[in-house]
């Protein structure tokens, strides 16, 4: 099958590459294909230092989502996943994913450094 979404995650990032090595084992399958934004030789839709801020995904139409609404594209490519996705369709569930997401992003650097 071919992949119907790109991921583009940052591979310097240990939680991230926690993170897209669970993606990989539950898209059995392959409908995302996964892509390093921190491979110099990583061809990036957008800004490169855009994509390693926020988590992003290409849709096979050639939308670029970010945050909230990248997981939700991911999730819903992943069939035990995939009511997440379908739920955070509704403009306030993906809302407070996007919220919370935001929140996130402030403690990245510090579960980063705890995670080497």
């Amino acid at each position: 099958m071919t992949a119907r979404l790109t991921v583009w995650y940052d591979g310097a990032c240990p939680l991230c590459i926690r993170e897209i090595a669970l993606m990989r084992r539950l898209d059995k399958q392959q409908r995302i294909a996964f892509a390093d934004v921190a491979e110099p030789s990583t061809n990036c839709p957008i800004d490169r230092s855009l994509m390693l801020a926020r988590f992003h995904a290409t849709t096979e139409q050639g939308e670029t989502l970010s945050g909230a609404a990248a997981f939700a594209a991911m999730w819903r490519e992943i069939p035990p996943l995939r009511p997440l996705g379908l739920m955070a369709q509704n403009r306030v569930v993906l809302a407070l994913l996007e919220r919370a997401y935001t929140l996130f992003l402030k403690v990245r650097p510090l579960l980063q450094r705890l995670a080497r």
